[in-house]
């Protein structure tokens, strides 16, 4: 049995009115979770809106140029409740040959104890900083992945293992952009 969910546009920071340029898919096509759907553009960035579910798009109820805001329905897929009841039977009958041939294989193949890990350092809840996102280093990729989170309205720490932060940049806007990572 099958059932129809509304796919709506999911918190995009503090975006409104972001224009659609790119609908990625059409009524009939069968698409997985985290396929992208749509592709937004604001004068920051382009988002792409991942399909929150796997199905199939029964009616697309937006197009190119169309302005839309976080919450607003984009289209309507068509999702099989019984998905998610086979998906473990299928994992419980894949498991079921592995779990016989591990009873006929001898004893003697069984690899030795590993040695006990050593203790995780404690931690006292204490902390100087917090952040909802962490970059770990500041190339090309650690600075779109900041700037991005920080569109988003999330608080971000970028951490380089230099003292300062630099580099060859070849992206547009990033002179400006580094100016104000410096003064931050």
């Amino acid at each position: 049995m099958s059932k129809i969910v509304d796919v709506k546009v999911p918190d995009i920071g503090d975006f409104s009115d972001v224009d659609i340029i790119e609908v990625l898919v059409n009524p009939g096509d069968v698409i997985a979770e985290e396929d992208p759907l749509i592709t937004l553009e604001s004068d920051k960035a382009s988002i792409e809106i991942p399909s929150p579910s796997s199905g199939t798009v029964s009616e697309v109820l937006v197009k190119v140029n169309d302005k839309v805001n976080e919450g607003d329905v984009i289209l309507r897929l068509e999702v099989s409740d019984s998905a998610g009841d086979t998906a473990p039977a299928a994992e419980a009958a894949a498991e079921t040959p592995a779990a016989s041939e591990a009873e006929a294989a001898p004893a003697s193949d069984t690899p030795p104890a590993a040695a006990p890990a050593p203790a995780a350092a404690s931690f006292d809840g204490q902390s100087d900083m917090h952040a909802e996102v962490v970059v770990l280093g500041s190339g090309p990729g650690g600075y779109t992945a900041a700037f991005r989170a920080a569109d988003l309205g999330k608080k971000v720490i970028l951490i380089e293992k230099y003292d300062s932060i630099g580099g060859v940049c070849l992206n547009v806007g990033c002179i400006p952009s580094k100016a104000l990572l410096h003064t931050a």
